[in-house]
């Protein structure tokens, strides 16, 4: 339902914006701003893309965990698409996800709110995680053992055909 409020109040607030703006300083001014914000943040997030990617690839090479870099890369992606989108709002939005600060929160924000889901496959067990925001510790977890048959041969899926 949010989602659905979104795509509704985005526009409709683009276009007061438009409205207000236009009739303050003219409609080539705000075209012009419109352009110039498009520009200069595209002209950003090529910059800070280009440092999230070198961020991961040292992050790998070194062994640590990736999962930083790569959520800041995503927030760099999504500032794009909003810097690219015709909008005072949008525009406002796109330039704060450019603040490593700012990302640096939203991400703290959305992994304090999403529980994390993990199944091996190859085993028959199913890992619920969620992860406390403060300091990444684990804080509830659920294990379940789905079949306690495990097989004889390691390796024999029972899909194969042996012949003794």
């Amino acid at each position: 339902m949010w989602l659905l409020l979104l795509f509704i109040g985005v526009p409709i607030l683009e276009i007061a914006l438009f409205i207000q703006v236009g009739g303050a300083i003219g409609l080539w001014p705000t075209l012009l701003i419109v352009i110039l914000t498009a520009i200069i943040g595209t002209t950003l997030m090529r910059i800070q893309g280009m440092q999230a990617l070198t961020k991961l690839q040292r992050s790998l090479e070194s062994g640590q965990d990736p999962v930083g870099p790569i959520a800041h890369g995503a927030l760099i992606l999504v500032s794009g698409i909003l810097l690219l989108t015709p909008g005072f709002f949008t525009d406002a939005t796109g330039f704060l996800l450019l603040i490593p600060a700012v990302r640096t929160k939203v991400i703290a924000w959305g992994a304090s709110h999403i529980a994390l889901h993990a199944v091996s496959f190859g085993t028959s067990r199913t890992t619920r995680t969620r992860r406390n925001p403060g300091n990444n510790s684990t804080i509830e977890t659920d294990y379940e053992v789905l079949d306690g048959d495990e097989p004889s041969e390691p390796g024999n899926s029972g899909w194969t055909k042996r012949n003794s």
